[in-house]
C-alpha cells in the first residue's frame, strides 16, 4: 500500500477519500499544479478539455479522470504521457433521464403547454401518446441501453442499432447499414453515438431525410454528429429535441433556436455538482492507486 496525492477542483470532493491513505491538493486547473508529482487529477465538471493543457505542469505518468463519458478532444489537449479516463458508470442515468424527458415533452406536447401558461392561453392539445410508438436508438453502448431500459416500460417498440449486427438479451442490434431501412419506420430516432470520424456529421440530409415526416430527432450525443444546416433544412417537416448542437454555445441569432421543438444547453449528463456516483468513481480510482491495481475506465494513454 502506498500513500498518493489526488488533486480535485474544491475541498468538497475531498471527503470521497476519508480513510484513505490519499492526500489531497485542491487544484482547479486554472493554473499551473500546486505541485509537480500528483498521482491523479480530477478535472473539473463542465469546462472544456482545452484545460488539459495545464497537465503540463504536472509529471507525467498521472491518471486524469474526467467527469463525462466523452472524451474527443482530449487528445488534441493534453501532454503526452498520461492516462485518461471517463466517467462511465456515472453519466449513463442522468443522460437517459434526460433523453426520455425529452421524448415525453415533445410527444406530449408539454412543451408547447408551458409556452401557453406564459400567456394565460387555456388550449387544450390532442397528442399521440408514448404506447405503441417505435423509437430507433442509434449507439449501444452505456447510454443507449439505458434510454431503452427506460423506453420499455412506457410501451415503446425499440429498434436499435450500432456498428455491427448481433444479438443481447433485448433481442437484435441492427448494424448501421440498415439505418436507411429503419429510419422510416421511427416515430422517435434517439442519437446515442459517440463522437469520431465515422459519427461526424452522420445525421446529415440523406439520413434526415428518409425519417418519416412528423418524427422526432433527440440528439444527447455531440452536435457534431448532426449537420446543423441540415437539421434546419429539415424542421417542421420533422421535429427536433437536442441538448447539443454544433456550434456551443449557440449564438442567440440561430435560426436552430427557433427550428427546435426543444433546446437545452448541453445538460443531459450533468447533475448536481460533486455528483455521489462522481465521488464513489474517484474513491474507487484512488483506492485502486492505493493498492498498485490498474484504474478503471482508462480509455486514452496520451
Amino acid at each position: 500500500m502506498t500513500r498518493i496525492v489526488v488533486s480535485v477542483p474544491d475541498g468538497g470532493y475531498a471527503r470521497a477519500f476519508r480513510d484513505l491513505d490519499v492526500e489531497v491538493a485542491v487544484w482547479p486547473m486554472d493554473g499551473p499544479a500546486p505541485r509537480r508529482a500528483i498521482d491523479m487529477v480530477a478535472v473539473p465538471e463542465y469546462r472544456e478539455f482545452a484545460l488539459l493543457e495545464r497537465l503540463d505542469s504536472v509529471e507525467p505518468g498521472s491518471l486524469v479522470q474526467l467527469a463525462s463519458i466523452g472524451y474527443d478532444g482530449a487528445a488534441e489537449h493534453a501532454p503526452a504521457g498520461f492516462a485518461v479516463a471517463n466517467a462511465a458508470g456515472v453519466r449513463e442515468a442522468p443522460t437517459a433521464e434526460f433523453a426520455v424527458g425529452l421524448i415525453v415533452a415533445a410527444l406530449r406536447g408539454i412543451h408547447l403547454a408551458a409556452r401557453n401558461q406564459t400567456s394565460g392561453s387555456w388550449n387544450r392539445l390532442l397528442v399521440p401518446a408514448m404506447a405503441g410508438s417505435t423509437a430507433l436508438i442509434v449507439g449501444t453502448g452505456g447510454v443507449g441501453r439505458a434510454i431503452a431500459d427506460r423506453l420499455v416500460p412506457f410501451g415503446v417498440d425499440i429498434l436499435r442499432v450500432a456498428r455491427s449486427e448481433r444479438e443481447d438479451d433485448l433481442g437484435r442490434v441492427h448494424s448501421r447499414e440498415d439505418l436507411g431501412e429503419l429510419l422510416p419506420r421511427a416515430d422517435v430516432v434517439v442519437i446515442a453515438v459517440p463522437l469520431d470520424d465515422a459519427t461526424r456529421r452522420m445525421v446529415d440530409d440523406s439520413f434526415l431525410g428518409s425519417m418519416r415526416d412528423g418524427a422526432l430527432l433527440v440528439n444527447i450525443a455531440r452536435g457534431e454528429v448532426a449537420d446543423t444546416d441540415a437539421l434546419v433544412r429539415h424542421a417542421g417537416r420533422i421535429r427536433l429535441a437536442l441538448d447539443v448542437v454544433d456550434p456551443e454555445p449557440l449564438p442567440a441569432d440561430h435560426p436552430l433556436w427557433q427550428a427546435a421543438d426543444l433546446l437545452t444547453p448541453h445538460m443531459a449528463g450533468l447533475p448536481a455538482k460533486r455528483d455521489p456516483r462522481l465521488l464513489a468513481l474517484l474513491r474507487r480510482q484512488a483506492e485502486h492507486l492505493v493498492a498498485g491495481e490498474a484504474p478503471e475506465n482508462v480509455v486514452l494513454h496520451t
